[in-house]
C-alpha cells in the first residue's frame, strides 16, 4: 500500500473516529468518512495490548497486505480500521474475509 494511500496523523485519525460511523465484528471494526482528498486513504490502528512491537507491526503488513487485494482506492471513503484482541488468534485468511464482508456492508 503506498504512502499516499495512508492516513498518518493522529488528527486525522481522531476526525474519522468522532464521526462515529462504524461497523464492527470480533476481530476488527472500520470507521468510514466521506473522502476528502480525490483518493481513499486508510489508517490502521493497533492496541498495545495485542503483543510487543514486532507482534504489532505484523499485524500491521498483514492488514496492509489485505487492503491491498481488497481495495480499489477509488471509493468514496476514508477508512480506519481498528485492529481486536482476537485478530491474532485467527487466520490470515479469515481475518480478509471478515474484512472484505465490513468492506460490503460500507458500500451498500
Amino acid at each position: 500500500m503506498k504512502k499516499k494511500y495512508r492516513i498518518r496523523k493522529s488528527q486525522e485519525f481522531s476526525e474519522i473516529i468522532k464521526n462515529k460511523h462504524f461497523y464492527s465484528s470480533p476481530v476488527m471494526t472500520i470507521y468510514v468518512r466521506e473522502k476528502k482528498e480525490d483518493v481513499c486513504r486508510i489508517g490502521i490502528s493497533v492496541k498495545k495490548k495485542i503483543g510487543n512491537a514486532v507482534v504489532r507491526n505484523k499485524v500491521k503488513r498483514q492488514v496492509r497486505m489485505m487492503v491491498q487485494e481488497l481495495y480499489t482506492f477509488d471509493e468514496n471513503f476514508d477508512t480506519i480500521i481498528l485492529i481486536r484482541d482476537k485478530f491474532i488468534e485467527e487466520s490470515y485468511e479469515s481475518n480478509k474475509k471478515v474484512l472484505e464482508m465490513l468492506l460490503k456492508k460500507v458500500k451498500i
